[in-house]
């Protein structure tokens, strides 16, 4: 088995409009698609970022994340070429950000911010 590279990454959204604003108007997601699917009473969006795609499931009624320790998907990480200025240009929009932090590994540059239904979203160097 050959596994290329992964095709997207789906997230559950509560409101179609703030997840929109946030996802394709701040962080810069091209909007490739949006459906409704009348007999789900929810949207599917479908976002591209380079060649990396987002797939938004706008539902009603789900349960909040218990914790981002939960089992399962922990965070969405983007690299960026500079933490400093990408904190600046968040935190300019309303977006706060946990502080700037060195990778214990790596010793890069990372910090994290999250998306209005509070998944976590990490910038990494």
């Amino acid at each position: 088995m050959k596994l290329n590279r992964i095709h997207h990454i789906a997230v559950i959204c509560s409101d179609k409009d703030t997840a929109l604003n946030f996802y394709h108007n701040k962080l810069g997601f091209r909007i490739l698609r949006e459906n409704y699917r009348p007999e789900r009473d929810d949207w599917k969006i479908d976002l591209k970022l380079d060649d990396s795609e987002i797939e938004l499931f706008i539902m009603k009624d789900h349960p909040l994340r218990p914790s981002p320790e939960a089992y399962g998907l922990r965070h969405l990480a983007f690299r960026v070429d500079s933490v400093d200025e990408t904190v600046a240009e968040l935190e300019s929009m309303g977006i706060p950000c946990e502080p700037i932090r060195r990778d214990a590994f790596t010793g890069e540059k990372m910090t994290f911010f999250r998306d209005p239904d509070g998944l976590p979203l990490e910038i990494h160097e």
